[in-house]
């Protein structure tokens, strides 16, 4: 599917290519199919292609010199739709404590949405969640596909600490906190991995396209996975779609 595209001068180094707004998989595999085409056949040199929910940042090594000319050259490659062939994606379990002890704002969120705690932990985790791109901190998953009846809105007063691992809800989004951070969202569980990696390639095991399941575990499988990380024993679990 082909859609209209806004192409908007970001910077002098930077072009702005938009799809229609909105968390839209068909927007997402024809984002990611632009991409991979302007990386393997662009002949401009670029220093990076960011995308986002429904749009793609590309940053040039040099200045611009003519961004009209820039966009018919980008026009034309969309047109040609090199790759069009659906990428390579995975399924990645994720395990996920949902124990009150860890999850701080787990009962205070169920009994916001008038739900129990076993009713906000299966509405979790049945989605199959779409990883659309990663951002905000290094590491941290923007996932679609969270249940209509977890969405909440973000905590009038954020918390000036957020462990990194924390699984939380905020609006119509749910993901994990990659670091320590301040944070908005409410945490109902928590999650031993680490989701960011600076020693790796990719830095996240994750890419933008894979879909994710939470698994709950109990405290103790928590503790356990956790010990395995730090020995470097535990690999994340995942199967090709």
């Amino acid at each position: 599917m082909k859609y209209k595209l806004q192409y908007k001068r970001y910077s002098e180094r930077a072009i702005l290519i938009e799809w229609p707004s909105g968390i839209d998989e068909n927007i997402l595999h024809d984002l990611l199919f632009f991409k991979k085409s302007i990386l393997s056949f662009y002949d401009k040199p670029i220093v990076e292609v960011i995308s986002a929910y429904n749009s793609l940042l590309i940053y040039y090594v040099s200045t611009i010199e003519d961004f009209y000319d820039e966009v018919l050259m980008l026009k034309s490659l969309y047109s040609k739709g090199f790759g069009e062939t659906r990428s390579e994606s995975k399924l990645w379990k994720i395990p996920v404590c949902y124990a009150t002890s860890l999850a701080q704002d787990l009962e205070a969120f169920a009994e916001s949405k008038s739900l129990t705690i076993e009713e906000i932990i299966r509405l979790h985790t049945t989605p199959l969640y779409t990883a659309y791109f990663i951002g905000f901190l290094p590491g941290f998953l923007y996932l679609g596909g969270l249940d209509d009846q977890l969405h909440n809105a973000r905590k009038m007063t954020p918390s000036l600490h957020v462990k990194k691992g924390a699984v939380a809800i905020g609006g119509s989004q749910t993901g994990i906190y990659p670091i320590n951070s301040p944070g908005g969202w409410h945490v109902i569980g928590m999650c031993p991995l680490d989701f960011f990696n600076p020693k790796t390639e990719d830095c996240c095991f994750i890419s933008s396209g894979d879909k994710i399941q939470f698994i709950s575990i109990e405290e103790n499988e928590y503790n356990d996975i956790s010990t395995s990380i730090l020995n470097n024993t535990y690999m994340p679990k995942s199967v090709s779609l």
